[in-house]
């Protein structure tokens, strides 16, 4: 198995590819890693850490090649190998392509990963580890950026790639996969490279309207749990950028210029600035070690709210696209004065359902509120089921959590 790793700077892909290595290690398998960046420093190593990226494009050029030759002449001596790399730069040079497209031809990966964080952590570990200009638009458009680079080069590359290419080999694959907020999602790059048996799901469920429910929470964080323990998932909650903007609006509301941003705990954030939760998520802190707060302009938040809009909007549904089947849980809504609870059914769930219907995926609803479901959702469903325990006992039975490796071990 050979997996492309790519995601723009500031992510620290290097720890998080390196834990995936130990769960291989722990499973007796072998995982070689090829960091990129450290090598090119290796070569060059009159340049000071940090700086590589200042070279002139030329040089920085041939360094990479140079570099990439070396991969080539030694994964053959591997059964399963990572290259940790980037497809794009945005930079003092502008915009640059990071990749020799007939290098990694030769390469052939048959696993590509694009790594996507929340952008107030990317924006940290900037600050901290790099001297770099940048707004947060910057990341919000480099994300992008290396997504779609990614995407073309998984896209193309395997009909190119080989001298003699293999009509019965599978196409390569594409994935976006997020760090992860509360939980470490490591474990999900081992099972894409290791488990391919393995289903890959979508959980879907309510988010900005259940906020101030915290029995409701605790419910569907126990399924998003369960998901990822027993699946290879892509959870949109991992990437929340939308209580980033909304404490932006509410402060430019009352005339804040400054927020002081907690990284990766939205909660610390809202009680620091508000002294209340502001409907933020009730989650864990941050899975990094702690880091120092950093201040940001209200106006600079507000600056990308479309952005993050629009990037929730379409990177959700790319992960429904990405993912064997949608898994989606609708609570019961607390009733009042004895009545019974409505369905926690938003907007944003209906249209995931919809969208994974219409691209063929399997559809699946955990259904929790007395009230039978709409056509809308029995119509568009494989399955509907009324707890997770029943759904989980029939994913077991239908053989979704096979857990033997890519060479039956």
């Amino acid at each position: 198995m050979r997996a492309l790793i790519t995601g723009q700077v500031g992510l620290d892909k290097k720890n998080f590819i390196e834990a995936a290595q130990r769960t291989a290690r722990a499973n007796g398998e072998e995982l070689t890693v090829y960091n990129i960046g450290d090598m090119m420093y290796r070569e060059a190593p009159t340049v000071r850490p940090g700086r590589i990226l200042d070279l002139p494009l030329a040089t920085l050029n041939s360094l990479r090649r140079a570099v990439m030759r070396d991969v080539l002449a030694d994964m053959h001596n591997h059964a399963n190998v990572i290259i940790n790399t980037h497809a794009t730069f945005r930079w003092k040079h502008g915009l640059f392509s990071a990749f020799d497209f007939d290098q990694l031809a030769l390469f052939d990966a048959d696993l590509y990963v694009c790594l996507v964080d929340n952008i107030e952590t990317v924006h940290q570990r900037l600050l901290l580890d790099h001297d770099f200009e940048h707004s947060l638009k910057d990341l919000m458009v480099w994300r992008e950026e290396e997504i779609l680079a990614t995407e073309i080069l998984a896209r193309s590359i395997r009909r190119s790639g080989a001298a003699t290419p293999d009509p019965v080999s599978p196409s390569s694959q594409f994935f976006v996969l997020s760090r992860g907020r509360t939980r470490p999602t490591s474990d999900t790059l081992y099972r894409l490279i290791f488990r391919p048996n393995m289903k890959t799901v979508y959980p879907s469920f309510p988010m900005s309207h259940v906020m101030d429910l915290p029995d409701t929470l605790a419910e569907i964080d126990a399924f998003r749990e369960k998901i990822a323990e027993k699946m290879i998932a892509f959870d949109p909650g991992d990437v929340d950028e939308k209580v980033l903007s909304d404490l932006a609006i509410r402060a430019a509301s009352i005339g804040k210029q400054t927020l002081t941003i907690f990284p990766g705990d939205p909660i610390k954030t809202a009680q620091h600035n508000f002294g209340d939760l502001l409907n933020a998520p009730a989650i864990a802190p941050a899975i990094a070690d702690a880091a120092p707060p950093i201040q940001l302009k209200v106006a600079d938040l507000l600056q990308i709210v479309p952005d993050i809009d629009g990037q929730i909007y379409a990177r959700d549904f790319m992960l429904v696209r990405q993912s064997d089947m949608i898994v989606s849980y609708i609570p019961e809504l607390p009733g009042t004065e004895g009545k019974a609870g409505k369905p926690g059914l938003s907007s944003g769930v209906e249209r995931e359902l919809q969208h994974a219907h219409e691209h063929a995926k399997d559809v699946f609803v955990i259904w929790k509120p007395k009230k039978e479901p709409s056509p809308f959702i029995t119509q568009t469903a494989n399955k509907v089921f009324r707890s997770v325990d029943e759904a989980f006992a029939y994913f077991e039975q239908k053989g979704y959590f096979q857990p033997h490796s890519l060479f039956g071990s």
